[in-house]
């Protein structure tokens, strides 16, 4: 069994990779740990009122989270299933909704699992539901985990 795991570092998805780990998963199966990244807008239209080395700075510091959200993530993975497992870890520039989409079918999963925030209807309204898009567009079985509510007022 193929299952990806979209994580972004915060408390739902840490939920989501607890989920995935304290399952007792069929042999040969493999997790494949997917995080996204987006590239801010800059601070000013104004190019030349940012130093030069700006965006490449920037590329830098929004890789180095990445990679750390990743590396997190499969660490606390490894910890909690050892080598029964196989585990893979991707950090992908994009948005989250599409990456997870993409590298999904590009890797056939068989399962896509993922935290969902919990939004009220208006923030998803703004912000966009990952969790909803991914649920609606996948070309696989989805599951979305929830924080408990008492894990989610300290969040």
């Amino acid at each position: 069994m193929r299952i990806l795991i979209g994580v972004d570092g915060s408390p739902y998805s840490d939920a989501a990779l607890d989920e995935v780990a304290q399952r007792a998963w069929p042999p040969g199966s493999e997790i494949l740990v997917v995080t996204a990244y987006e590239m801010p807008l800059a601070p000013t239209p104004e190019v030349w009122a940012m130093p030069p080395d700006y965006y490449e700075r920037l590329d830098r510091a929004v890789r180095g989270q990445s990679d750390s959200i990743i590396k997190a993530a499969v660490d606390r993975l490894k910890q909690a299933v050892g080598d029964t497992v196989k585990i893979e870890a991707r950090s992908v520039m994009g948005s989250p909704k599409g990456v997870i989409l993409d590298e999904a079918e590009r890797w056939s999963a068989d399962l896509i699992v993922v935290g969902s925030h919990g939004y009220p209807t208006w923030e998803r309204l703004l912000l966009g539901s990952v969790s909803q898009a991914v649920v609606s567009h996948a070309k696989c079985s989805v599951e979305v985990v929830r924080l408990p509510c008492q894990k989610k007022a300290a969040a």
